[in-house]
């Protein structure tokens, strides 16, 4: 079910309006050009890697002389044809392009073929023999855990002291959740294209959303300034994280191979292998301990977060944090320890995806709100409802921050009455009461969001706007658009500054030689950071042909407006490109960048204290399911969303988000299951064996609502961030299997783990039914 989002109250010419993405049509129509595209320069190459085939252990040989024979190869690249540093890392310098005397997951790329066409490539690419003498992995979170193999230390967030509390509580529960990782599974895989220019320098075209980092890494590797490297990208087919930091590897081996041939080069990785070798969401075992009082109220916790990372840092530090960072969710306790481990394994580097971090942190206390519930035998949403944050005290997070903005009650209010959640919850019981096979779960839960990156200094961005002679405008910024409608908004934003058409703000790919030093498009903090640095970038023109009107005209410069496409000043008007014209012949300069830095945020990681986020998102969510208790087979019958986006920009934009981020985090907690053997090889690596949601598995009554209330922080026309905070209102879906399968004996705790696979579900309920406690 779903309707078109009219526009919001208060409405300008094109700001909180529900307008079309810039590109829908050519999306749609097939014509929207990605990187595997582009126009190949006469003689590109196409370059393939060559992973290893053990997940751990130390290489003995590696014999290519089959693979540089193989018709239409040109070159065999290995760690001894780079000129500068075997590091495509984001952060801690443990990431080989190309692994040398150690091989540290399955598939790790050992050489890389470059021949004159893909498939010559790959076909060279399996005739190579690389020697192992082969280590036994360590593969899974338990087994880090027993070989003690901590990746970094470990850290904690502390509150009161919550051992004491729990010892002398009369109220306790203890347990587990395994909350597993997520392919990316964007639909235009990794993919860069490498194309030399004078004097050393390269042109590199990447399915990025880091064009800055693309830019360290290439030079990093090549040897070069970074000046030397210009990275392009005008789109990618999707990202989640997964192109943020793993984007750069695949960049760096084409300008590698682009540097031995002279000539370009293109990697487009097959999704077995962009399966393979990139990073997952990251998969955690959460245990622990809280005590509560008689109506649920938590009066202590304890959790351990194990997550394991894989072989190397990437983002695992920050990752692991945010997890921290969200594993209240919308809850307060009162005395609390939050305690990390990032553990190492022998596979491939998990990585930023959607929620970085965030979602694994909020299962968790969606869970323990549930287990509560259960123990004290109240309905889950009157157990939540006793958590919440408050207003004026109660309010402080685990890390110090105060929460000024908590709307999450008043959210959730909203939705049980719009969803008639009490009515609902009495006829599921009476249905379940009558059910012996079918039973129906029922769950309400909230979402709380930090918006900001954690790492500080990323919260900047810049972007730069001409204005031409006759009105036309160039937009440029540092972020960049992966479906998610970042460019058409920032247009938006610029085209309402200036009054004009927004067919006369021309948007343009992102550019490290236009807008230099940018942030990753991530953290749900592109529209925030990009569309201010924009907006600043319009004012500052504005006021420059203010000035020259105010000159010409004789008037003040206050009473200068621009909007329908002109320029007034008391009784007198002119087309605004009109006025740029005189304006320019009146050499005023017809170029700005606008800079902005996000305010208020602090943040100390030694001492666990500080504002990390500008300020949170809220939502909730309400999901009704059923599940076959013979089969574990499930269906979801119903959603009720209402979503806080602020006051949206793009009304029918933000509706794509919330229901598309929805989807994906149910595909998350349901049916999409990593699969690794004890060897090390994951064995869902492709569609056939790895289930992403489809259109039969959307909800077929699906209700998304906006609730519309103004951030009371100063961001763009006071909307609210919307690319991750959605995900995590698929924790309703979990929540209401849970309930489903709790129905079948009330009153225990029910081992669920996610993703509640039919396999999963099966267990849990032979659990829940069993007769030992």
């Amino acid at each position: 079910m779903r309707h078109e989002p009219p526009p919001l109250k208060e409405a300008g010419r094109h700001v909180h309006r529900p307008l079309a993405h810039d590109a829908a049509e050519r999306h749609v129509t097939g014509s929207a050009p990605y990187i595997d595209d582009i126009l190949e320069p006469e003689g590109t190459l196409h370059v393939v890697p060559g992973g290893a085939p053990a997940a751990c252990g130390v290489i003995t040989a590696v014999d290519l002389a089959a693979v540089r024979a193989h018709p239409g190869v040109v070159a065999v690249l290995t760690v001894a044809d780079i000129p500068g540093r075997n590091d495509v890392s984001p952060v801690a310098g443990d990431d080989p392009l190309f692994a040398a005397d150690r091989v540290a997951f399955h598939g790790q790329p050992v050489f890389a073929v470059v021949a004159r066409t893909r498939d010559a490539a790959r076909r060279a690419s399996r005739l190579a023999q690389v020697t192992v003498e082969v280590a036994t992995p360590l593969v899974s979170v338990d087994d880090a855990i027993a070989a003690e193999a901590d990746l970094m230390p470990p850290y904690a967030f502390r509150r009161g002291d919550p051992a004491n509390v729990l010892a002398a509580a009369d109220r306790r529960i203890e347990g587990s959740l395994r909350i597993g990782g997520q392919e990316h599974f964007y639909l235009e895989g990794q993919a860069a294209l490498a194309v030399p220019t004078e004097a050393g320098g390269f042109t590199i075209h990447s399915s990025t959303q880091h064009p800055t980092e693309v830019q360290h890494v290439v030079a990093r590797v090549l040897g070069l300034a970074d000046a030397a490297v210009e990275v392009e990208v005008r789109r990618m087919g999707g990202g989640f994280g997964g192109k943020e930091s793993q984007a750069s590897g695949w960049a760096a081996m084409a300008a590698l191979a682009a540097h031995v041939t002279g000539r370009p080069c293109k990697v487009r990785l097959d999704r077995d292998d962009d399966f393979v070798m990139t990073g997952k969401r990251h998969d955690f075992l959460a245990t622990y301990r809280a005590a509560f009082d008689p109506d649920g109220q938590v009066q202590a916790v304890e959790v351990d977060l194990a997550g394991r990372c894989g072989y190397s840092h990437d983002l695992s530090s920050s990752i692991n944090d945010r997890t921290m960072f969200h594993a209240d969710n919308a809850y307060f306790y009162p005395h609390v320890a939050i305690r990390s481990r990032r553990l190492k394994t022998n596979t491939v580097s998990n990585t930023a995806f959607r929620g970085f971090g965030g979602p694994q942190g909020m299962l968790f206390a969606e869970r323990l709100m549930d287990q509560i519930a259960w123990a004290t035998g109240r309905d889950p949403l009157d157990v939540r409802y006793a958590n919440l944050y408050g207003t004026t005290d109660r309010n402080v997070t685990p890390y110090g921050m105060v929460v000024e903005d908590n709307i999450a009650g008043e959210i959730m209010r909203e939705l049980e009455r719009s969803s008639a959640y009490r009515d609902r919850r009495q006829a599921l019981a009476a249905f379940n009461a009558g059910s012996v096979v079918l039973r129906k779960g029922l769950a309400l839960t909230p979402v709380k969001f930090g918006i900001s990156f954690t790492t500080t200094f990323l919260n900047q961005a810049g972007a730069l706007v001409h204005i031409y002679q006759d009105g036309s405008v160039h937009l440029n910024h540092g972020g960049t658009e992966m479906g998610q409608g970042l460019f058409i908004k920032v247009a938006q934003v610029v085209a309402e500054e200036f009054g004009i058409a927004l067919e006369r703000v021309r948007i343009t790919a992102t550019h490290t030689g236009k807008v230099p030093n940018t942030s990753p498009t991530a953290a749900s903090s592109g529209t925030d950071m990009n569309g201010m640095a924009a907006r600043i970038a319009a004012a500052e023109l504005k006021g420059r042909l203010a000035e020259f009107i105010a000159r010409d005209w004789q008037v003040p410069v206050a009473s200068v407006v621009f909007r329908d496409d002109r320029v007034f000043a008391g009784e007198r008007s002119e087309g605004f490109a009109d006025v740029v014209k005189r304006a320019y012949l009146a050499r005023t300069h017809l170029s700005a960048a606008g800079f902005y830095a996000t305010p208020k945020i602090t943040w100390d990681r030694p001492s666990g204290t500080g504002r990390p986020f500008f300020y949170f998102a809220y939502g909730a969510a309400c999901a009704e399911v059923t599940i076959d208790t013979l089969t574990g087979e499930s269906t979801i019958d119903r959603v009720d969303i209402l979503h806080d986006v602020g006051r949206s920009l793009n009304p029918a934009v933000d509706l794509g988000q919330i229901e598309g981020g929805f989807v994906q985090g149910m595909g998350w907690l349901t049916n999409e299951e990593l699969v690794f053997d004890a060897e090390g090889r994951l064995r869902t690596h492709a569609p056939s064996t790895y289930k992403i949601p489809t259109a039969r598995d959307v909800p077929a009554d699906f209700r998304v609502a906006f609730f519309d209330h103004p951030n009371r922080e100063d961001t763009i026309y006071r909307s609210k961030a919307v690319g991750e905070p959605p995900l995590m209102l698929a924790n309703a879906v979990f929540c209401a299997m849970a309930d489903a399968v709790h129905s079948l004996r009330p009153g225990r705790a029910v081992a669920l783990d996610a993703p509640a696979t039919p396999e999963a579900i099966l267990f849990a309920c032979k659990a829940q039914q069993s007769a030992e406690d």
